[in-house]
């Protein structure tokens, strides 16, 4: 492909929030519900752990872990995956602080703590 014909493809840069950029109406819990799914199923890849005996451990039965895990998490709130982790024995820690000067809005930010 020469260099004219990749000039004339359109480049938008994105908001760093793939559901916002999509239009979700609460794109900042949908990403927080994301990153929260993640950590699960990282520490479920990490453990080895069979879908059933993940069920086992966070108290749900085995087709709500596959769905979580497939990432289809319209029936989970952040407060419910938060429970999840805790079940699968990591602390969440919420910190509420002020927002710098300058920005009107605060945001919810997910941070993995696990040592690397």
């Amino acid at each position: 492909m020469d260099a004219k014909r990749k000039a004339d493809i359109p480049v938008t840069q994105g908001s760093g929030n793939v559901f916002d950029d999509l239009g979700f109406a609460d794109p900042g819990e949908e990403l927080t519900k994301a990153q929260l799914a993640s950590l699960i199923r990282q520490i479920v890849r990490r453990r080895r752990l069979t879908q059933t005996a993940a069920a086992a451990l966070m108290g749900i039965d085995q087709p709500k872990v596959s769905a979580l895990l497939n990432g289809r998490l319209a029936n989970f709130s952040s407060e419910r995956l938060m429970r999840l982790l805790t079940a699968l024995g990591q602390d969440v820690e919420i910190t509420v602080r002020s927002t710098p000067h300058g920005r009107a809005h605060g945001h919810i930010r997910v941070v993995d703590g696990t040592p690397a």
